[in-house]
C-alpha cells in the first residue's frame, strides 16, 4: 500500500480506546466497543472514510472521561473496513492496521476524543543481513517448539507465520495471533526497530515455551498426586503446585489471616494460638472440612473485641437525668447504678458488677437495663435465657463438632463490639435442664467476679476477660434459680407499681408513645385523669403496665378510626366513655362487707398481679369433728388450717369455746374464688380468727383485714408482699390492717397513699389479733352455735393467690 501521510506531519485523528486488545499494522482485527466516545469516534470516521487511531487502556475501567495517563502512548493507525451497530448501542468493528503511531496529545472534540499522533512509516523491505536472517530462523524454530506444545493452535496460523520473510511483519503476526498476555503484545507493538522487535518476540516465545513445559510437568505431577477419590481437588492442587514451582509462600488468604492476627494487637497467648491454627490451615486442602472449621474458628476469634471498649459516663447528674427521663419510680435500681458510677469515678478500676432485678412481669426490668446502658454510655446487648436447656448454649460447642458455634456470651460480645458492654441476662429464672447439661451451672463461672476474668468458651478455647462487663439479670421469681447462682448476684427487688405510679407512667410515657405510634397528638386525643384511673381499676389487673399500655393503644385505634373517617376532629375520653370504647368493665373491684359477720374474715394475699383481698369463711356444722377445706388450697395453706384448728382446741377455754367441740361438730373452712389456686402461710391468722368467730358466735369487724403466719404457740410471724397487700386493703375500703410486729420494719417501703388511709396495727400473738378483730374482744363462756357463716360474693381475679 503506498504511503498516504507525510512522515513529518502530525496527524489529528478520531481516537478509539481499546480494553485489553492490541492492534498491529497490516493485520486485520475484529473487536467490539461499548463506550460512548469510542462509538461516536468510529461513527464519525466511518462516515468520512477516514483513518482512526487505536490505543489501549493501561488499566481497564468503566469511566469514559479519559486522560492521557490512562492510555498507552504507542498505538496503531487503522482503517475501518466494516462497522455494525447492535441494538444495545455497542458497535462491532473490523479494522486493518496501517502503521504504528505515538500519542502526543488528547483532545475532546464534540462527543468523542481526537488524538494528535506522530505516525511512523515503515521503511520499504530491504535485503536482510546475515544476522537478521539467522535471528528470523531462530524465531521460527522457537515458534515450532512452542506450537508443538499448543495442540489447539490452528495449523494455518503456523504455516502463515512460517511463510513471512520480514522480521518486523513476522513479529507483529506472532504477537497478534500466538502470544497470550496483553502486556507482551503491547511490548512488541512499542518496539519500532524490526530487529529489536524480532529479538523481543523470540524472547517472549522462549519464556512462553518454558512456561508451557513447566505447566506440562505440573499437570503430570498433579495427576500423579491425585487419587481416584481426590479428583474434585484437581484445580486447587494445580494452583498449589504452581505456587511451589514459583517459590511462593502460599495462599493469599493465609497471608491475609496472618496480617489480621498481627495487626489486632492480641494478648500473647491468643496471638500464638491463632498463628498456630493459621499454619495448620495452610497445610490443609482448601476445600476440605478441616479447612472450613479452621477458617470459621479464626473468623470468630478475630471478631471478638479483645481490646475495644467504651468509656463510662461518670457525670452523675447527667446519668440521673437520663434514668429519671426514661422511667418513673424504681428508686432502688437508680440509686444502685448511681452508686456504681460514683465509685467508678473515684476508682476507675472497679469491676465485677453483677445485679439481678427480681419482680413481676411488666414492671420494666428489661427496659430499665437499656436505660442504664444509655446512662452509663455502654453498649447494650440482650441474651435471652428463657427455655435454654443446653449447657453448650452458654459455653459453646467444641469446634471439632459439625456445625459448632460459640456460646451466647461470646456471641453477645461479638455483637456488642466492645469488651465492656452491659449484658442483660433476661429471664434467668426460666432456665431448664435436661440430659445435655445444666445451663445454670455454666453461668456460675460467667457471674463469678473472681473467675470470669479468664472465661473460656468451649469453641474459642482461649481466656477472655469478662470482668469489665456489667451483668444485669432479670427474673420474675428466685424460687427456680439455684442458690449458688443467687449467691453470685446482688438482688434488687422491684415491687408492684402503685396506682399513683401507674398514673404517672401513663401520663409521662405510655400515652405519648401510643399517640405517636398511631399518628395522633395530644390535641387530637385527650385522656382525662379519671379515664386513666378507671382503666387501671376496672380494665386491668397487673403488677406492671403492659395491659395498661395495650388498653391505651386500643383507645388510640378507635379514636384514629373516628378521626380518619371524618366523624370528628378531636376525641376526649372520660371515665364515663370507657364502656362504649372498651366494653363492660373487666374487673369487679374488691370491696369489704357492709356489716360485721360471724365467721367471715378479710384476709390479704399476694399474687403475680399485685395484692388481693381474700375472704376466709368458717362454718360450724353438727358432726364428728371433721375439718373440710375448700377453695383450691395448696399444701402450705392446708397445713396452716390444721395449725389454726389445733390452736383453737388448745385455747378453747380461754376463748370461751366448749373443749369438746371437735367431737360434736365439723368445721368447713372455705376460700371464695374456688377456681383460683391459693397457697402460702400468711392466711394463718385469718383462719384462726374465722374459726374462733364461728365457734364463739362473735362477729368480726367488716372494716378490718389481717395477714400473718401463725405457730402452734400463737405467735404471729412475718410475711412477704406487705406493700401489695396494704394497697389492696386500701383499695377495698379497709380501715384497719393487722400485721405481724416483725413486719414493721417494712413500713418505710409501703405505699404512702395506702398508709395515709389505713390504721396499721402490729400484733405479736393471736391474743392481740383476736382482741382487735372480734367485735367483743375474746369472748367468755359463749355457747357453741349450731351453724354460723355468711357467704361473700367472690371477686374476679387473675392468677393464683400466695401468702
Amino acid at each position: 500500500m503506498p504511503p498516504i501521510f507525510e512522515p513529518a506531519e502530525r496527524l489529528t485523528l478520531p481516537l478509539i480506546v481499546l480494553g485489553g486488545v492490541t492492534a498491529f499494522p497490516a493485520i486485520p482485527i475484529n473487536f467490539e466497543i461499548s463506550d460512548a466516545p469510542s462509538v461516536a469516534a468510529a461513527t464519525a470516521a466511518n462516515a468520512t472514510d477516514s483513518f482512526v487511531m487505536l490505543t489501549s487502556l493501561i488499566e481497564p475501567h468503566e469511566d469514559t472521561d479519559y486522560k492521557e495517563d490512562d492510555l498507552y502512548r504507542i498505538g496503531t493507525i487503522a482503517k475501518i473496513k466494516q462497522a455494525v451497530k447492535s441494538p444495545d448501542g455497542n458497535m462491532r468493528l473490523i479494522c486493518e492496521g496501517y502503521a504504528r503511531a505515538e500519542l502526543l496529545a488528547l483532545h475532546r472534540f464534540a462527543d468523542y476524543y481526537t488524538a494528535q499522533a506522530l505516525m511512523v512509516i515503515p521503511s520499504p523491505d530491504e535485503k536482510m543481513s546475515v544476522r537478521e536472517e539467522a535471528m528470523l530462523r531462530e524465531a521460527k524454530s522457537t515458534l515450532e517448539s512452542m506450537t508443538a506444545l499448543l495442540p489447539n493452535l490452528a495449523e494455518d496460523v503456523t504455516k502463515a507465520a512460517t511463510a513471512i520473510r520480514s522480521p518486523g511483519a513476522f513479529s507483529d503476526f506472532v504477537a497478534a495471533n500466538i502470544l497470550v498476555r496483553f502486556e507482551d503484545k503491547q511490548a512488541v507493538l512499542e518496539a519500532f526497530d524490526p530487529t529489536e522487535r524480532l529479538a523481543l518476540t523470540t524472547s517472549l516465545m522462549m519464556e512462553e515455551t518454558e512456561l508451557l513445559i513447566c505447566e506440562m510437568a505440573i499437570h503430570k505431577e498433579v495427576r500423579d498426586r491425585l487419587s481416584r477419590h481426590q479428583k474434585e481437588y484437581y484445580l486447587r492442587e494445580q494452583a498449589r503446585v504452581i505456587q511451589e514451582e514459583l517459590g511462593e509462600d502460599g495462599d493469599s488468604e493465609i497471608d491475609e489471616y496472618e496480617r489480621r492476627i498481627k495487626e489486632a494487637k492480641l494478648p500473647p497467648e491468643v496471638e500464638k494460638k491463632l498463628l498456630k491454627e493459621n499454619e495448620r490451615m495452610a497445610k490443609t486442602p482448601f476445600g476440605s472440612a478441616e479447612a472450613s472449621v479452621l477458617r470459621n474458628y479464626l473468623d470468630v476469634c478475630l471478631e471478638l473485641p479483645w481490646n475495644q471498649k467504651t468509656h463510662d459516663r461518670v457525670d452523675l447528674k447527667a446519668a440521673e437525668k437520663i434514668l429519671n427521663a426514661d422511667h418513673d419510680g424504681m428508686e432502688k435500681v437508680k440509686e444502685r447504678i448511681l452508686e456504681f458510677l460514683a465509685v467508678k469515678k473515684l476508682n476507675p478500676e472497679l469491676r465485677n458488677q453483677i445485679i439481678c432485678l427480681v419482680g413481676p412481669p411488666g414492671v420494666g426490668k428489661t427496659s430499665v437495663a437499656q436505660s442504664i446502658a444509655h446512662a452509663m454510655n455502654r453498649k447494650y446487648v440482650r441474651v435471652s435465657l428463657g427455655g435454654v436447656r443446653d449447657e453448650a448454649d452458654i459455653r459453646g460447642h467444641r469446634k471439632t463438632y459439625l456445625g459448632a458455634m460459640p456460646g451466647r456470651i461470646v456471641a453477645a460480645l461479638t455483637q456488642a463490639g466492645v469488651n465492656n458492654p452491659l449484658i442483660l441476662l433476661d429471664e434467668i429464672d426460666k432456665l431448664t435442664r435436661d440430659a445435655h447439661g445444666d445451663p445454670s451451672s455454666a453461668l456460675l463461672e460467667v457471674l463469678d467476679g473472681e473467675q470470669n476474668k479468664s472465661f473460656r468458651d468451649h469453641f474459642v478455647e482461649l481466656p477472655f476477660d469478662l470482668s469489665d462487663c456489667l451483668f444485669i439479670a432479670t427474673a420474675n421469681t428466685l424460687d427456680t434459680v439455684p442458690r449458688p447462682l443467687i449467691d453470685r448476684m446482688e438482688i434488687i427487688e422491684l415491687s408492684t407499681y402503685t396506682k399513683n405510679e401507674k398514673m404517672h407512667i401513663a401520663a409521662n410515657h405510655l400515652i405519648g408513645k401510643q399517640l405517636k405510634r398511631h399518628g395522633l397528638n395530644r390535641r387530637m386525643l385527650k385522656l382525662t385523669e379519671d379515664a386513666v384511673a378507671s382503666i387501671i381499676d376496672d380494665y386491668t389487673r397487673e403488677a406492671g403496665v403492659r395491659n395498661l399500655e395495650r388498653t391505651i393503644a386500643d383507645i388510640c385505634r378507635k379514636a384514629a378510626k373516628r378521626i380518619a373517617s371524618g366523624e370528628v376532629k378531636t376525641v376526649t375520653v372520660r371515665a364515663k366513655d370507657l364502656p362504649e370504647l372498651l366494653g363492660a368493665k373487666k374487673r369487679i373491684r374488691d370491696r369489704i362487707g357492709e356489716r360485721d359477720v360471724c365467721g367471715v374474715v378479710n384476709g390479704l394475699a399476694y399474687t403475680e398481679a399485685g395484692g388481693d383481698l381474700l375472704k376466709v369463711e368458717a362454718l360450724v356444722l353438727p358432726g364428728e369433728g371433721k375439718v373440710e377445706l375448700t377453695g383450691s388450697l395448696g399444701d402450705v395453706m392446708k397445713e396452716s388450717a390444721r395449725i389454726a384448728v389445733s390452736y383453737i382446741r388448745a385455747h378453747a377455754a380461754e376463748l370461751g369455746i366448749s373443749p369438746d367441740f371437735h367431737k360434736n361438730y365439723d368445721l368447713h373452712i372455705h376460700f371464695p374464688e374456688g377456681a383460683i389456686p391459693k397457697d402460702g402461710p400468711s392466711a394463718g391468722a385469718a383462719m384462726v380468727t374465722a374459726i374462733a368467730s364461728a365457734l364463739s358466735g362473735a362477729t368480726v369487724r367488716h372494716d378490718l383485714a389481717m395477714t400473718g403466719e401463725v405457730t402452734l404457740t400463737g405467735e404471729v410471724l412475718a410475711i412477704g408482699g406487705l406493700k401489695e397487700k396494704t394497697m389492696a386493703a386500701a383499695a377495698a375500703g379497709v380501715k384497719t390492717v393487722l400485721i405481724p410486729a416483725d413486719n414493721m420494719r417494712d413500713l418505710p417501703e409501703l405505699d404512702k397513699e395506702a398508709v395515709a388511709v389505713l390504721e396499721i396495727i402490729p400484733c405479736r400473738d393471736l391474743t392481740e389479733v383476736l382482741s382487735r378483730a372480734l367485735t367483743h374482744g375474746i369472748p367468755h363462756a359463749i355457747p357453741v352455735p349450731v351453724a354460723s357463716a355468711a357467704m361473700s360474693t367472690p371477686a374476679i381475679a387473675q392468677g393464683g393467690h400466695h401468702g
